[in-house]
C-alpha cells in the first residue's frame, strides 16, 4: 500500500482536506462537536461522548500520547502547532486517526471551553479509576504514600493536586465511592501531564478502605486545620495515606476521628488556614523530606 505523505508544514493544506478540515482520519466524525463556554470557562469541561474526555493545552496532551496514544481519538490543533507536534502527527496518520488545523481562535476556545487550549485539544478515552484491591496489588514494597480526597470538587484544586503528586511520587489519589470528582479537561491542563502519572482509585465504605489500607502497612492521617500535631515536629510513617478534607467545611469528622493521626501545618494565624492544593503541596514535601 502506498505510504501517505507526512502531515502538512504551516501554510499548506492537507491532501485529504483543505486545512480546517478533518484530516488523516476516518469518516466517522465529520464536524467537531462544539462546546458552549464562557471565554474563562476552564470551570465548565467541554461535554464529550460519554467514554471520552475532551483535554486541552500542550503538556496535558502531550501526557496521553507519551502513556497511552492508543487512548487519542481525535484532534485539533492551531497551525502554529504544527512543527513541534509532527512526531505526534504521523502517529495519527499511521494509525488512522483524525486531525484537523483550526486557524480560527475563537474556534479552539469552543471546543476546549478555555482561553487556555494552549492551541491544542484532543478527545481520548477516559481511564477508569482502579479498584483499591487492584491499586494495592500493583504497588511494590517499601514507602509510599497516597491522598484520600474527602469532599474535594473543584477542578483547578484537582489539577494542582495532581501536579504536586506527580512530582512528589504519590502513588495513587483516593476516591470515596460517593464522590463526583472526576478528572476533566480545566483539572488536567492545570496538571500540566501530571494526570497522567497518578492513577485514580475508587474506594468502597471507609471503614473496609481503613482495614485495607492498614493491611497493606498504610498509616492514615487526617489533615486538620487546628488540633492536629505539628506536621514539622516528627517523623512520618513510610507508607502513608493523607486524608484531605473540602475547603470550607473540612472533612466529615467521623472520618477524621477513624484516622491513625490527625495532624496540622502550623503558621501565623493570619489566615485561616491553607487552600487544599497548597496544603497538599507541603504535606507531600514534608513526607518526601525524610529519608527512609
Amino acid at each position: 500500500m502506498a505510504r501517505r505523505p507526512p502531515p502538512p508544514g504551516p501554510g499548506r493544506d492537507t491532501p485529504w482536506g483543505a486545512r480546517g478540515r478533518d484530516t488523516a482520519g476516518p469518516a466517522r466524525e465529520s464536524r467537531p462537536p462544539r462546546a458552549a463556554g464562557r471565554a474563562d470557562g476552564d470551570a465548565a469541561a467541554a461535554p464529550v461522548r460519554g467514554t471520552e474526555l475532551r483535554l486541552h493545552g500542550m503538556n496535558a496532551v502531550r501526557a496521553v500520547f507519551a502513556r497511552r496514544p492508543q487512548a487519542i481519538r481525535k484532534l485539533y490543533l492551531a497551525p502554529e502547532r504544527i512543527p513541534q507536534l509532527q512526531p505526534m502527527l504521523k502517529w495519527c496518520v499511521a494509525s488512522r486517526i483524525g486531525y484537523r488545523v483550526v486557524e480560527d481562535v475563537e474556534e479552539l476556545r469552543r471546543l476546549s471551553a478555555s482561553t487556555h487550549h494552549e492551541g491544542i485539544v484532543a478527545d481520548v478515552l477516559r481511564e477508569a479509576p482502579q479498584s483499591l484491591a487492584d491499586w494495592l496489588a500493583s504497588l511494590p514494597e517499601g514507602p509510599c504514600c497516597a491522598l484520600w480526597l474527602d469532599g474535594v470538587g473543584n477542578p483547578h484544586n484537582l489539577g494542582a493536586i495532581l501536579r504536586s503528586s506527580a512530582h512528589f511520587g504519590v502513588a495513587g489519589l483516593l476516591l470515596p465511592g460517593d464522590s463526583t470528582l472526576a478528572l476533566s479537561g480545566a483539572a488536567a491542563r492545570v496538571a500540566e501531564g501530571g494526570a497522567e502519572a497518578v492513577p485514580l482509585v475508587r474506594l468502597a465504605a471507609p471503614a473496609d478502605a481503613m482495614a485495607q489500607l492498614r493491611a497493606a502497612g498504610f498509616t492514615l492521617a487526617a489533615t486538620v486545620v487546628r488540633g492536629g500535631d505539628d506536621l514539622f515536629a516528627g517523623a512520618l510513617p513510610a507508607r502513608l495515606v493523607y486524608v484531605l478534607g473540602a475547603e470550607g467545611q473540612g472533612m466529615g469528622e467521623t472520618l477524621a476521628g477513624d484516622c491513625d493521626l490527625r495532624l496540622s501545618i502550623p503558621g501565623t494565624g493570619a489566615v485561616e488556614s491553607l487552600n487544599v492544593a497548597a496544603a497538599t503541596a507541603v504535606l507531600l514535601a514534608q513526607w518526601a523530606r525524610h529519608p527512609r
